[in-house]
This record gives C-alpha cells, sequence and structure tokens, in this order.
C-alpha cells in the first residue's frame, strides 16, 4: 500500500514527532487514554475487544488489556497470516509470543474470532475526520473492510492533523481517543 509520496512525507514527519515524546510523557498519556477510553458507550458495553500490544513511540496499551481481562472482557489481538491480519483471543501475556515486524502477537493455539465489538486502533496519525495513517502497508484497512465493527483510535493529541490524503481503501475510524479529549469522528 506505501507509495502515496505525500502520505509517506507527513508519515515521516508525524512519527519523528511522536517518537521525540519521552517515555514518563508517554506513559502518562496512555493512562489518560485508558480513563477516557471508558466513557465510550460502545467500548463500555462491548464483550468482544480488540486491541494491540505496543511497539515504540505506540500509545501503551498492557494497562488496558489486564484492565479488560480482569473486567472478564475477551481481548483480541492481531496476528498477520501473510498480507492480513485475523484477531485471536488471548488469555494473559504468556498467550503472546514475537511474530512478524518483531510485535507481540497472539501464539499459534489461540483461537481466532474477527466478529467483534470494538477495536482499539493504533495510529501515526488522524484527521478529525477520521481518516487514519498508519504505517503504510495497510493490514487495518484490508481488515476493516471486510468486517464491520467500532473503531477507536488510540493517539497523542499532536497527532491529530486537519488533512490527511485520503485513499479510496482507507477505512474511516469512529472514535478518536487522546489525552485530552475524546470524540466521534465527523463522517
Amino acid at each position: 500500500m506505501k507509495g502515496n509520496p505525500k502520505k509517506d512525507s507527513l508519515r515521516n514527519l508525524l512519527l519523528e514527532k511522536r517518537d521525540n515524546t519521552s517515555f514518563d510523557l508517554l506513559k502518562i498519556a496512555s493512562e489518560k487514554i485508558q480513563k477516557k477510553i471508558k466513557k465510550i458507550h460502545a467500548y463500555k458495553k462491548a464483550k468482544k475487544i480488540g486491541t494491540y500490544y505496543p511497539i515504540q513511540s505506540e500509545i501503551f496499551t498492557q494497562d488496558i488489556i489486564q484492565e479488560l481481562i480482569s473486567d472478564g472482557k475477551e481481548v483480541f489481538l492481531p496476528k498477520v497470516i501473510e498480507e492480513n491480519i485475523e484477531f485471536r483471543k488471548i488469555k494473559d501475556f504468556s498467550s503472546l509470543e514475537k511474530g512478524r515486524f518483531d510485535i507481540m502477537e497472539p501464539k499459534d493455539n489461540c483461537l481466532t474470532d474477527n466478529n467483534l465489538d470494538v477495536i482499539l486502533i493504533p495510529t501515526v496519525g488522524i484527521s478529525p475526520d477520521g481518516v487514519r495513517l498508519g504505517y503504510g502497508y495497510g493490514f487495518y484497512d484490508r481488515f476493516l473492510a471486510k468486517f464491520n465493527t467500532t473503531t477507536i483510535a488510540l493517539t497523542l493529541e499532536k497527532q491529530i492533523v486537519k488533512n490527511i490524503p485520503k485513499s479510496d481503501h482507507d477505512i474511516i475510524i469512529d472514535w478518536i481517543v487522546t489525552e485530552d479529549r475524546f470524540f466521534q469522528t465527523q463522517r
């Protein structure tokens, strides 16, 4: 999916900006996001929640994952299978192993279920109207094109940009949660 020079340039700029966030500030922002996400009705009532294990300067989700498991929710993380992702249920962090791109993902023996109530999605950048900029591989866009679920982007406030060039395959995100606010996108 890579190849849009405008998106590539914006991606590099936003990754550099995000990567320059200190660990302490990222931890504080992640804690604030964990509190704010609980105010979204779709998230609160969800029984099956997809999320991700963070890499580099992504919003930390480990505490969110632990809280969901403790609350008796079913938690699913993506596993890369060739050019796609599928979501697999985890019981705890021991259900994870390093996968493609050195990202922690569910082991092969974890059950697959792609019919989730909500999916928390990592972002490099996002516009207020829900156009998400990821790493450019299209895994989430391909997945979301097949499965209808409520999507929530977890991101730093400084990663929200006025305009992101939209491609035909880009799936619009439903909600955006930052350390400062949460809101439904203007579709």
